[in-house]
């Protein structure tokens, strides 16, 4: 591990739980680095120490001073320096856009070296669409903030991906019943780990299971686009109904069509008939 590099900022992916998935490169860089941005120097220190390496390392979290990362930035323009986050990929919904963003202004050359990212890999298992999906980090912690934000994401047709806590799975998963009905979530949790779980089904179904088995570890939330699952006719007419409750029939069906991809045409008709 005694490759020399050129100076500048490199972007190290690194293992989201088994030690194992550190990239070959990944490890040569890290060894051959003057000095390691990380969020956590306990936690780096043990991936280091897994890789054989001693080096010099830097906290540098997302309360890092503007003073800390000109300091980084005055050692990537005279030697090698890595950026690391606690898991994954770093700056996805992880420090360091500013690093990087500051390095590019300075004519500092950015190197990134790709590796493991959660929302990568729950996305391979989840078995949903994946040609066409929205990563939107971690949901708000608050119900209001949390509805706002599933609600804008609504008609947008692409599978969503969300980063989410096991305090607050069954709270998110109750606001996609609301907010998103008729959509397929996974919950995949413990990635890469000895207890990796990818679960699959209605939000109803998984917070059956949650309440009973209390989840734990780093979850990721995959939910289906609209109209990937198949809504039946009693399903759209329940929805109408309660759309109907407080909306117009013009409304309720735009409602409902954005919620399932169901026809908005065809859903004012019926609209009208239970109105």
């Amino acid at each position: 591990m005694d490759q020399a590099l050129e100076p500048g900022l490199y972007i190290v992916a690194t293992p989201i739980g088994n030690l194992g998935d550190i990239s070959q490169r990944g490890g040569t860089v890290l060894g051959a680095v003057a000095a390691v941005a990380c969020e956590d120097t306990r936690v780096t220190g043990k991936l280091l120490q897994h890789l054989g390496v001693k080096t010099r390392l830097i906290r540098y979290d997302d309360h890092a001073s503007d003073e800390t990362r000109d300091f980084v930035l005055g050692l990537a323009r005279e030697s090698a320096v890595a950026l690391v986050s606690d898991a994954g990929t770093p700056l996805i919904s992880d420090p360091g856009y500013k690093l990087v963003r500051g390095a590019r202004e300075q004519g500092i050359a950015v190197t990134s070296i790709p590796g493991p990212s959660a929302a990568i890999v729950a996305l391979t298992l989840a078995g949903l669409p994946s040609d066409r999906f929205l990563f939107a980090g971690f949901l708000p912690s608050k119900a209001k903030a949390r509805a706002d934000a599933l609600s804008e994401l609504a008609g947008i047709k692409a599978t969503l991906v969300f980063y989410e806590t096991a305090p607050r799975l069954i709270d998110s998963l109750a606001a996609i019943i609301e907010i998103l009905p008729g959509r397929e979530v996974a919950v995949a949790r413990e990635l890469t780990k000895l207890y990796e779980e990818c679960r699959s089904g209605t939000p109803t179904e998984l917070i059956a299971h949650y309440t009973a088995h209390s989840p734990r570890g780093e979850i990721v939330l995959v939910i289906a686009p609209p109209g990937e699952v198949e809504t039946s006719a009693e399903d759209a007419d329940l929805l109408l109904r309660e759309a109907l409750a407080t909306l117009k029939p013009s409304q309720a069906a735009a409602e409902v069509a954005r919620t399932t991809g169901l026809d908005r045409k065809t859903l004012y008709a019926r609209a009208m008939e239970l109105k």
